[in-house]
């Protein structure tokens, strides 16, 4: 039996759903616009892509995208469905970039489609054995933090960019002092030539491990190490050579093959940010669904996964937040569950709605500004932090519990009611 690549689509056209199918098989497989001499009966039984099904859901009188042909003589009705093909491991062996060359490849460009998306792929175990998956995972990264018992509570530089790494001290002493779990870079705070990389993890190293040596507890800072490919390893040695224990990149920047060089070589977690995500999907009918997404993330190797937050100032629903945590958790493959990143927006205010949604404390919660703006500063904002999970774990109203921590009183008088 032929080892199968399973991949759904939804998809969008003027065409019969069932001729739609046919084209996507054949153009992503054997066959091309034409009957050609080559294309073998035998050719095509070892290699061409097959409908598994195809479900219809809906027809609309107006196409989602531009550019799509009409059948001739026929009145626009776009028809939208389901479509699940599968194609032939050995048609591009163990390797992503082929796989997403076979699976996407020229299908959003063909005239048949006013709307193409990537729903989900299923893999064999030949492919997934050739990437590593998380390295440390869920349960890795709570021992680095030694937090088991809430979510992760971090936070990033604030102002994004602009700090120079002496001015960078003073924050992460006060953040580090207070004992918080987890700091980032900023995504756009890379390696600029006001503040290089290799001076700010100096600085930062020296503040971290001083609070270290007088609280017991190591803050995980997660430096963004985002470069063109041949320097990752590099920056990595950097941070591991200083005693960092985190490493951050754009994974849309560096793609799958970058982040699948970087695992092979890190010694540390690899905290996965997401930007850019909105150009590939923020159309229902375009682009590639996260749950597709976070299986090739984390196949290559990321152990923190950023899904926007709720409530957050992202136009991604609560909904999709929701599904997206839900689907960094579900067991894939060989390897760990990767961390949901909540961020955006984040304030202490929102971890009763948070906890009730996702039922779970396996995520890390990332605020910026509800930490950073803290009536009282960032100290007393991871603490209001801490608080506002502690009553909604303990099912207590906050205000409640505000009653007797003044940084989540203080913070609930700052940004809302929750």
């Amino acid at each position: 039996m032929k080892k199968q690549v399973i991949a759904t689509y939804l998809i969008e056209t003027a065409y019969s759903l069932e001729h739609a199918a046919q084209v996507m098989a054949g153009e992503q497989s054997t066959g091309t616009f034409l009957a050609l001499p080559g294309e073998t009966e035998k050719i095509k039984q070892e290699h061409g892509a097959e409908i598994i099904s195809i479900k219809e859901i809906e027809t609309v009188s107006s196409p989602s995208l531009p550019g799509a042909k009409v059948p001739d003589g026929s009145i626009a009705n776009y028809h939208r469905g389901e479509v699940i093909l599968s194609f032939p491991y050995h048609n591009f062996g163990p390797s992503i970039p082929n796989l997403l060359a076979t699976i996407t490849g020229n299908l959003y460009e063909l005239e048949e489609f006013s709307g193409l998306r990537l729903m989900d792929i299923d893999l064999p175990i030949d492919f997934t054995e050739n990437y590593l998956g998380p390295q440390f995972g869920i349960e890795g990264t709570r021992s680095l933090t030694g937090v088991t018992e809430r979510p992760i509570i971090g936070t990033i530089i604030k102002p994004n960019i602009g700090l120079k790494p002496e001015e960078l001290r003073p924050l992460v002493r006060e953040l580090a002092l207070a004992g918080i779990d987890f700091i980032k870079d900023d995504e756009i705070n890379g390696n600029p030539p006001f503040a290089p990389l290799k001076d700010r993890i100096k600085v930062v190293m020296e503040e971290i491990e001083r609070a270290a040596d007088i609280t017991g507890k190591k803050t995980m800072y997660a430096f963004n190490i985002t470069d063109d490919i041949e320097n990752l390893h590099h920056n990595h040695d950097l941070v591991v050579e200083a005693g960092g224990n985190c490493v951050m990149v754009s994974i849309n920047s560096i793609g799958y093959s970058g982040l699948s060089y970087l695992r092979k070589h890190s010694q540390v977690p690899i905290h996965g940010h997401r930007n850019q995500w909105g150009l590939m999907t923020r159309h229902p009918y375009l682009g590639i669904d996260f749950t597709a997404y976070q299986k090739l993330c984390r196949l290559v190797g990321v152990d923190h996964l950023h899904v926007n937050g709720l409530n957050s100032k992202f136009y991604d629903s609560n909904e999709s937040v929701i599904k997206s945590v839900s689907d960094c958790l579900k067991p894939m493959f060989n390897g760990y569950e990767a961390l949901p990143v909540l961020s955006s927006k984040q304030w202490a205010g929102q971890a009763p709605v948070t906890y009730e949604k996702l039922k779970t404390i396996d995520i890390m919660n990332i605020a910026g500004g509800g930490i950073h703006a803290h009536p009282s500063g960032p100290a007393a904002g991871f603490r209001s932090m801490i608080q506002g999970w502690e009553a909604a774990m303990a099912g207590i109203p906050l205000n409640k519990y505000a009653e007797k921590n003044q940084e989540l009183k203080e913070a609930l008088i700052k940004f809302g009611k929750g």
